[in-house]
């Protein structure tokens, strides 16, 4: 009998996206540049400045829809911590690889209910059970990541060669449409974002329910 644990494999992410190959490079040729007074829990906690700006700056941006650069700033700040905490653990050997996994994820959740909150203050009245939605959907997202993580131990977070950088991406692009265009047609936009997120939701579910059912009737013939 084979007693021999399988590696944790949270911090390995499966797939790959148009970025990865640049993405390596760059953290390849930035961290080990990092002072060594900054640890990689140091980057991952960030998240939580990021977050708090957002949530401020959402008070303003009701009034001025400027504001919303300053909010693109945060995901870009939150990207770049995001992007090197995990590699400046693996190259100094921190061993903070389960709380990392944790912690990290845990804050991009938090971080993307600020995001939600900055749509839910710019956006004209009677639209709240829509923004209720979006964050139930995109949440939905990070569920069965972690979820098929839990049966799989690999983790799994692009999808058709779309990851958390691309979607970071279109937050940026959404942004800068709704500085240019204003938010007046947020009662036909958001609703068809939202029905198009629950449809790419249904379609990944479906997806990962194959897979693991695939698993488990190869198992059942060993």
């Amino acid at each position: 009998m084979n007693d021999e644990k399988e590696a944790f494999g949270g911090d390995k992410k499966a797939g790959r996206s148009i970025f990865t190959n640049p993405e390596n490079a760059l953290k390849n040729w930035a961290v080990p540049k990092l002072p060594k007074a900054i640890e990689t829990y140091h980057l991952t906690m960030m998240t939580i400045v990021w977050s708090a700006g957002n949530a401020i700056l959402a008070f303003y941006a009701k009034d001025n829809l400027s504001v919303l650069w300053l909010v693109s700033l945060m995901i870009v700040l939150q990207y770049i911590t995001d992007l090197f905490d995990g590699e400046l653990g693996r190259q100094r050997n921190t061993g903070l690889v389960k709380w990392g996994f944790y912690m990290d994820h845990f804050l991009d959740y938090v971080f993307l209910c600020s995001l939600v909150f900055v749509g839910y203050m710019i956006s004209p009245a009677g639209l709240e059970v829509w923004y209720f939605a979006l964050l139930a959907i995109l949440g939905g997202f990070m569920v069965n990541s972690f979820l098929s993580f839990g049966a799989t131990n690999k983790f799994e977070i692009y999808h058709y060669g779309i990851g958390p950088t691309e979607f970071r991406a279109g937050l940026i692009l959404i942004n800068t449409f709704i500085i240019i265009f204003g938010t007046g047609d947020f009662d036909i936009l958001l609703p068809a974002l939202v029905i198009l997120c629950f449809v790419a939701l249904v379609v990944n579910t479906y997806q990962i329910h194959r897979k693991l059912w695939k698993l488990d009737m190869d198992a059942k013939k060993d």
